[in-house]
């Protein structure tokens, strides 16, 4: 049983059909994407896995919480949570407000520590907690990403801390860092994607495919914890 943080699209969507046919019942989140989300929920009832999708806003304690705690009543346990859900405010340092700092936090930070917590109380042993970081934790190269990279950057510690705290129980935690992923808030084809892709080794974006993988390995291995793992095509080289 898995739930998915930010499911309904992107990184989230494709995390979601790939438990499922790993043979994980799914439950998923999402804010705005009603319509997206109950798509995801039919792809993965295809592949003959029970889904339920909840609205719930990271940013809103009770609602990570409720979420985790939704998820594992609908499922009837939680094995697996994957922390996807994520804003992003770019800019030069002196436009972001107040208001963009705690919202981003909120969601990026705090959120996933709350859904954490909830999901380390309902897990037994062999429970995976599987966080989305960004390549921007790792090496930022360029201005404008001052607020997005420390939320990002926040999360590793928590993963390692988790790890230590959670080893003990046979629960892992490790975290995943995309580089430019192909999706629609950062489409392939955008009018920013060429720099992004020849910031990478490969030169090219990733697919929300190829970071559904790893997510879906590290739901299976046992010996793997507190750990980054990149799949940026090389960003971090």
């Amino acid at each position: 049983m898995a739930l998915v943080t930010g499911g309904s699209r992107g990184i989230g969507a494709a995390t979601a059909v790939r438990l499922a046919r790993e043979g994980a019942d799914v439950a998923l989140t999402y804010v705005n994407g009603k319509e997206a989300a109950q798509d995801v929920v039919r792809a993965v009832e295809a592949l003959g896995r029970r889904a339920v999708a909840h609205r719930a806003d990271g940013g809103d304690a009770a609602e990570a919480t409720g979420a985790v705690e939704r998820a594992a009543e609908a499922l009837g346990g939680l094995d697996v949570l994957v922390n996807n859900a994520g804003v992003g405010v770019l800019g030069p340092l002196e436009s972001l407000s107040l208001a963009d700092v705690d919202r981003v936090l909120a969601v990026n930070v705090r959120g996933v520590f709350l859904a954490s917590q909830a999901a380390a109380a309902r897990m037994t042993e062999g429970g995976r907690i599987i966080t989305i970081g960004s390549c921007m934790a790792q090496r930022v190269p360029g201005p404008g990403g001052t607020l997005y990279a420390t939320s990002k950057a926040a999360l590793i510690g928590l993963t390692k801390a988790l790890a230590r705290e959670l080893g003990g129980r046979g629960i892992t935690a490790n975290i995943v860092h995309p580089g430019p992923i192909d999706t629609d808030m950062n489409p392939a084809d955008g009018p920013y994607a060429a720099g992004q892709a020849a910031m990478t080794a490969l030169g090219r974006f990733g697919t929300a495919e190829e970071v559904a993988s790893m997510v879906a390995h590290l739901a299976t291995t046992s010996y793997v914890t507190g750990a980054e793992f990149s799949i940026d095509g090389g960003h971090a080289a």
